[in-house]
This record gives structure tokens, C-alpha cells and sequence, in this order.
């Protein structure tokens, strides 16, 4: 008794035709990915732009906001010491307060510094 290979209807394929519908296949898959991928870096870049239009926005308003209390804080001593004296106050406890930021700033240097050459 001799059997022979199971025949399914339509499996006159070659396979070439196999090959030829595999690399088809392939290519529009692949060509699907490459457009899914540019879809999500358009949205990734678009989210950045976004985050960083945001993020100059908030820095711009803190210095306002910053600029805003150093007046009011002329304003509050111009009637104790006058106008010329208030800006003094207050422009000189500004430097000093950006000095001690600074010494802060090169602490941490020389500490990180150190901490690399050992």
C-alpha cells in the first residue's frame, strides 16, 4: 500500500510563487514598520517641542516673577531709607546672596572634582 502526499486544494503553488508572496510580504511589513516608526518620532519630537516651548515659558515667568519681588521688595524700603538707598539694599543683598551661590557652586565642584581624581 502506497500513499501518496496529501494534495489540498489550491496547492498548485510553486516555489517560487511561495518565495515571490514571501518577499512581497516582507517588504510591505517592512515598509508598515518604517512608516510606524516615523509616525512615533513625529510625536516624540512634537511632545518635546511642546515641553520645551513649556519649559522656556515657566523660566521666562520666574524671572518676571523674580524681577517683580526684588522691585516690590525697593518699594517696601523706600519709605524707611529712600528710593537710592532701597536699590542699594536690594541690589546688594541680591549680589550677595548670587556670591554665596556661587561659593556653593564651586564646593561642589572641588568636591566633585576630588572625587573623580581618586
Amino acid at each position: 500500500m502506497t500513499q501518496e502526499p496529501m494534495q489540498f486544494e489550491g496547492q498548485d503553488e510553486s516555489v517560487r510563487d511561495v518565495l515571490t508572496r514571501l518577499y512581497t510580504d516582507g517588504r510591505a511589513y517592512a515598509e508598515a514598520e518604517v512608516e510606524r516608526q516615523k509616525l512615533r518620532a513625529g510625536l516624540v519630537g512634537a511632545g518635546m517641542r511642546d515641553a520645551l516651548i513649556l519649559g522656556a515659558v515657566a523660566i521666562v515667568l520666574a524671572f518676571a516673577s523674580l524681577v517683580a519681588c526684588l522691585i516690590g521688595f525697593i518699594l517696601v524700603l523706600a519709605p524707611l531709607v529712600g528710593t537710592g538707598w532701597a536699590t542699594c539694599i536690594v541690589v546688594g543683598g541680591g549680589l550677595v546672596l548670587a556670591l554665596i551661590l556661587l561659593l556653593f557652586a564651586k564646593g561642589r565642584i572641588d568636591r566633585m572634582k576630588k572625587a573623580v581624581r581618586s
